[in-house]
């Protein structure tokens, strides 16, 4: 199978709410990005603020429940349920169920947890 994976410009750090102001502050008053607040309807992200950073955008996302925070990644594919069968076939499951997802897109994640938006 002949499956290309690219990089996506989108990175999502996933914050725990006790963390997430501060965090915006950083961002936004001590590196002195543009950080846009953006109205979400997520059932595990409560508040998301974009930051362009160079070609990509990070995501600071509040997650209410989490204890540490985490970085998800973006892959890009021509053909999703093509790069899905490939990824299967080499043992890596999708995980639906961590965060709602359109019905074209997957979860996965790397051996060491890292999670990826297919």
């Amino acid at each position: 199978m002949n499956t290309k994976f690219e990089a996506g410009i989108n990175i999502a750090l996933k914050i725990p709410k006790s963390k997430y102001e501060k965090t915006v502050v950083f961002y936004r008053d001590v590196l002195k990005f543009n950080v846009e607040e953006k109205p979400i309807n997520n059932p595990t992200v409560s508040r998301t603020c974009e930051v362009k950073f160079g070609n990509n955008i990070i995501w600071l996302d509040c997650v209410d429940n989490y204890t540490h925070s985490e970085t998800w990644l973006q892959l890009m594919v021509p053909d999703v349920e093509m790069a899905t069968a490939y990824l299967l076939s080499n043992g890596v499951e999708t995980c639906d169920e961590i965060e709602e997802l359109p019905e074209n897109m997957h979860w996965i994640t790397d051996p060491a947890g890292t999670v990826f938006n297919l």
